[in-house]
């Protein structure tokens, strides 16, 4: 070894030397590094990869089809009423199964089905059950009957049938919200009508001797059962008519129209003491008679021309009914002559319902002369009494029998969530030609039937009823609705009507317009009756298959307008002549209504008449029965979406929308009638509304959104709780150690406390209350268990939510003004309304267009729209609050 490394390892020993001169020990040797192959390093790498993904995918995977889905699900069964939430805030859902939204709907549309219907079609159509008669009560009982069974009501041992006005009337009504079990009654109301007694009409020969006497009654035979055996059972009369005896030279007055009165007085025809013979169509029948009463007519004869029948007449080659589809000549078209436009219901009690011993009017909504109805048989003799020249005098013997008459409503209530928020959806009762829709709504309320039975439950509160008195004038809704006017203003939040389901080919719905898109989008989800791939909204176009080379011009101008009518859904406003009117247009209770109907091309439909019969609609109307059935799932559904719905389907935009259509329409009138009215200031207002109802389309929005966003974090939560404790318990019993419930070790050797009420009653707990008490008690005194729920901000969006739907209720009561409409106050909604010398159709913005229209008066316009403008401001401040 040489000297220097010698010298280096003692210099290194040295070093190492501890203070008490003892060497020191060395460092340890580094470690010397020996690194892995690439191809092993890479395999690792690989193989975390492979680990991390796999688990990111088993997640992900999890999420998507399993905890998301659960999530979403549990969230559903939550909206069915998110307002218990705040009552039972830890009681969850998964342990049973709620039937709400899609599950409702789809075991609702499994119910509803074409034999049922054509059995109740056959039931309730197969004999006369006319407005007051002892078959009228027989049929109130059946419909009972069906709602006590469908949904589940135990019948009292006395029967639910109370006189109007009682207690117990009143109670039946007033205690809806308070009901938790569903419930069924008849109201009695007592309107004073008329049945027929006799009557006549003849042309008379100079010396007073009858040289012609029509046969009034139809003619039938067992070709057509029902109408062979019960053609006489009610005598051809006008329902409300006025009773006696008048002669009087003819004059043919076309439809009897404003137009076509002022036609005759311009041509120089005197109707002072004439007899006027008129053809159905055109406009309400009962405005036939007062245009004529007006210009001192003695009496009025309408009839039925088969110019209005389209196509489908003998000459172009179809055989009348019964052995074809066109129209038995002696077919007559029974019907209330009301004057509907002024007020509809108990002519002696205007605005107020009509009780057994309720204080009676003088009638003025009722005509002064009589009239009746007559067949093409008769008419045509008339017509050509008068084309003739001869003008012999006609007698027009009226006798009818004017008394208080019973009518009865039959009602059921299936209980919701909601209490002070309700849905009506009615149907008519005790009249020939809604048979169809007691057929469809028979269908719609067995479908609601199944749903309770499976234990659903509304979130919203439904109210069906069976009005009764339809067709003499609205009465038996109409009475009921004023008399629970204030109760239907605070409560009802929608009324869906339905009256005949199925006359014909094409299917139309009419509503208001913040229904309009509820309508059309549920009839885009039912499948088209009678065509595969098609849906019920594309049957909106839908036409007859009985064409031919004649057909009158002036109908098919007439029925091309009344299609024009619809706003840009394809959805019409309504009008009158059903039992929407009292709810919407004296009430502003957004409705609608729907049905399929005849076109120009379809076998005649013999509107009140008795050949309105089972075969009829077998044979010609709807065979088969489908469009009965469509009806009836579009109802059910249309229904389900309000009643179901968190946030209220109403879509006020598209309201606000049509406004701006409706006064341009209004502008069109004054422009072509050379009249110089400035509605800037009004049009400035709807443009105000219209901001506002966006604004509350995003609230909605939001609220909604809101309050899902909330329940879907608490289920979240309560998942993940609950997957994390299975977890555990697996894990546990992986090393043999038993897994609890944590309710079940605490009750072990518990006793049950004596507990003390608000009221300081002592009682105890009920066992199966009780783990549920000691846990909740735990988490009181310990401050831990389950995650705290969040209860105020529930208690805030659901406050919101409320708010929101109030909002959307009151758009359609802000265009009701106290003062209604002049010279007709008992509508008061100023946005619509049955037109004054129209009836049936609607007129937008009324008391402004007939200003324009009827009284051609500028300062009046200028009045009525600073009445409509008040109401618009208003209604704008009103929902953007």
């Amino acid at each position: 070894m040489g000297t220097d490394t010698k010298r280096s390892l003692l210099s290194t020993n040295e070093k190492h030397t501890d203070s008490d001169g003892f060497p020191g020990i060395p460092p340890p040797a580094a470690a010397t590094t020996h690194s892995l192959p690439k191809k092993k390093s890479w395999l690792r790498k690989i193989l975390v990869h492979c680990v991390a993904l796999s688990l990111l995918v088993l997640t992900v995977h999890r999420w998507v089809y399993v905890i998301r889905p659960e999530v979403n699900a549990e969230a559903e069964k939550f909206l069915s009423n998110p307002y218990g939430l705040l009552d039972h805030p830890h009681h969850g859902h998964h342990s049973h199964k709620i039937l709400n939204g899609k599950l409702a709907e789809e075991l609702f549309l499994k119910v509803p089905n074409e034999a049922s219907s054509i059995e109740a079609s056959r039931k309730y159509a197969g004999k006369p059950h006319l407005a007051g008669s002892p078959q009228d009560l027989v049929t109130a009982k059946d419909f009972l009957a069906l709602l006590q069974t469908e949904l589940g009501i135990k019948p009292p041992s006395e029967e639910p049938l109370f006189s109007a006005g009682t207690t117990a009337s009143r109670n039946a009504t007033l205690s809806i919200p308070k009901l938790t079990a569903p419930t069924a009654w008849i109201d009695t109301y007592y309107p004073v009508l008329n049945t027929p007694l006799d009557h006549s009409v003849e042309i008379l020969e100079d010396d007073g001797s009858v040289a012609w006497k029509a046969k009034l009654e139809e003619v039938a035979d067992e070709t057509d059962p029902d109408a062979g055996k019960y053609f006489e059972e009610v005598l051809t009369w006008h329902g409300l008519s006025k009773g006696g005896e008048v002669k009087g030279k003819l004059v043919y007055g076309h439809y009897g129209r404003q137009e076509d009165y002022k036609a005759l007085v311009e041509s120089g025809v005197n109707l002072n003491g004439t007899i006027v013979l008129v053809r159905y169509g055109g406009i309400f029948r009962g405005l036939k008679v007062k245009g004529a009463e007006e210009l001192g007519a003695a009496g009025v004869l309408i009839y039925s021309d088969p110019r209005d029948d389209g196509t489908v007449t003998v000459e172009n080659g179809y055989v009348p009914y019964p052995n074809g589809p066109a129209r038995n000549p002696t077919s007559v078209q029974r019907g209330s002559v009301q004057y509907l436009s002024l007020y509809p219901g108990d002519p002696t009690t205007p605005g107020y319902p009509s009780y057994e011993n309720s204080t009676r009017s003088d009638s003025v909504n009722i005509p002064a002369i009589p009239s009746l109805p007559l067949s093409w048989n008769n008419a045509k003799v008339l017509l050509e009494e008068i084309e003739s020249g001869k003008n012999r005098t006609v007698s027009l013997v009226n006798h009818v029998d004017d008394r208080v008459i019973p009518l009865w409503n039959t009602l059921g209530v299936i209980p919701g969530h909601i209490k002070d928020e309700v849905v009506v959806i009615a149907w008519v009762l005790g009249a020939a030609d809604p048979t169809s829709g007691t057929a469809s709504i028979h269908e719609t309320i067995r479908g609601l039937g199944a749903l309770v039975r499976k234990g659903w439950k509304p979130l919203r509160t439904i109210v069906i009823a069976s009005w009764d008195g339809e067709e003499y004038g609205l009465i038996g809704s109409t009475e009921w609705g004023e008399d629970f006017a204030e109760w239907i203003d605070e409560h009802v939040v929608a009324y869906l009507n339905l009256d005949g389901s199925a006359s014909g080919s094409r299917f139309s719905a009419s509503a208001s317009p913040s229904l309009a898109h509820l309508y059309h989008n549920t009839a885009q989800r039912i499948p088209h009756p009678t065509k595969p791939g098609l849906t019920l909204w594309d049957a909106t176009k839908d036409s007859g298959v009985l064409t031919g080379d004649e057909i009158d011009a002036e109908v098919v101008q007439m029925y091309e307008a009344d299609a024009k009518t619809a706003d840009s859904l394809g959805v019409k406003p309504l009008g009158s002549g059903s039992d929407f009117t009292v709810f919407l247009q004296r009430l502003g209770v957004a409705s609608g209504g729907e049905g399929f109907s005849s076109t120009l091309q379809d076998p005649v439909y013999h509107y009140h008449s008795v050949y309105d019969s089972e075969r009829w609609m077998e044979l010609y109307g709807d065979p088969g029965f489908f469009r009965h059935v469509a009806v009836a799932k579009h109802l059910g559904l249309v229904t389900l979406g309000i009643a179901d719905a968190v946030v209220l389907p109403l879509n006020t935009t598209h309201y606000s929308l049509e406004l701006q259509a409706y006064l341009d329409n209004v502008e069109s009138i004054a422009s072509s009638a050379s009249l110089d009215v400035d509605f800037s200031s009004l049009r400035a207002s709807i443009k105000t509304l219209q901001s506002a109802s966006t604004s509350l389309d995003k609230e909605k929005f939001k609220a909604e959104r809101e309050l899902r966003h909330l329940i879907k974090h608490v289920i979240r939560r309560r998942i993940f709780r609950r997957n994390a404790r299975r977890a555990l318990c697996k894990i546990k019993k992986v090393f043999g150690r038993k897994c609890e419930c944590p309710h079940k070790a605490k009750l072990q050797g518990a006793v049950i406390p004596t507990m003390k009420s608000e009221s300081g009653r002592e009682f105890r707990p009920r066992i199966g209350r009780f783990p549920a008490w000691v846990q909740e008690h735990h988490e009181h005194r310990h401050g831990h268990g389950k995650p705290q729920f969040p209860r105020k901000k529930f208690e805030k969006v659901i406050k919101r939510i409320r708010k929101v739907n109030q909002k959307l209720v009151a758009f359609e009561r802000g265009f009701i003004h106290e003062e209604g409409i002049r010279d007709r106050e008992w509508y008061r909604h100023l946005g619509v309304a049955p037109g004054k010398w129209l009836g049936y159709g609607a007129t937008t913005l009324p008391a402004l267009t007939e200003a324009l229209t009827i009284e051609h008066n500028t300062t009046l316009a200028k009045y009525e729209a600073d009445r409509l403008q008040g109401l618009i401001d208003d209604l704008a401040k009103k929902i953007k609050a």
